[in-house]
C-alpha cells in the first residue's frame, strides 16, 4: 500500500551559474510530497490499525528533519562565497548550507537522504520511503526514489 503526505514550506535560492532569472535571490513556495510503502497495520486497538502510517506522524517526521529547517530559509550553495559571505553578515539569518546547487532536482535527493532513515519501519510494517516529490513551482517538480 502506498500512501503520500503533502507539506508545503518557503525558501529562497539562487543557481548561480544560471543564464536566465534564477541566478538572482529569489524565493518559492515549496511543496514535498513524501510517498510511503507498507503494509497495513492489522492490530487490534492499535491507534494506527488500518493504516500504513498516521499521516500526522508522516507530518511530524518530515517537519522534525527537514521541513523546520528549510522553512523560511535561505538555501545556498556553499561554493556561491559571494551569497554566503552575504547570508554569514546578516545577524541570525536563517541559511542552510548546501554542498550541491540549490536546484529543485538536488534538494528532492537532499530531502529524500534525510527522510529515508527516519520512516524505515516505525511502526514494524515494512514501512519504507518510496518517493520523495517536490514542487519549486505548481507547475514544475522534481522526483527522487530509491538508487536514483
Amino acid at each position: 500500500m502506498l500512501i503520500t503526505r503533502r507539506l508545503e514550506f518557503d525558501a529562497g535560492h539562487r543557481i548561480p551559474n544560471h543564464t536566465s532569472q534564477c541566478k538572482h535571490l529569489h524565493g518559492h513556495r515549496y511543496a514535498i510530497e513524501i510517498t510511503l510503502s507498507g503494509d497495513i497495520i492489522t492490530a487490534e486497538g492499535q491507534s494506527a490499525q488500518g493504516m500504513v502510517m498516521d499521516f500526522s506522524d508522516v507530518k511530524r517526521i518530515a517537519k522534525e528533519q527537514l521541513v523546520d529547517a528549510w522553512d523560511h530559509a535561505f538555501l545556498a550553495y556553499r561554493g556561491d562565497k559571494v551569497v554566503c559571505d552575504f547570508l554569514a553578515s546578516l545577524p541570525n539569518h536563517k541559511t542552510v548550507i548546501l554542498e550541491v546547487v540549490p536546484t529543485v532536482e538536488n534538494l528532492a535527493q537532499i530531502a529524500f537522504d534525510i527522510l529515508n532513515p527516519a520512516y524505515r519501519d516505525t511502526y514494524g510494517n515494512h514501512l519504507r520511503l518510496k518517493q520523495v516529490r517536490i514542487y519549486e513551482t505548481p507547475n514544475n517538480w522534481a522526483d527522487c526514489m530509491p538508487g536514483e
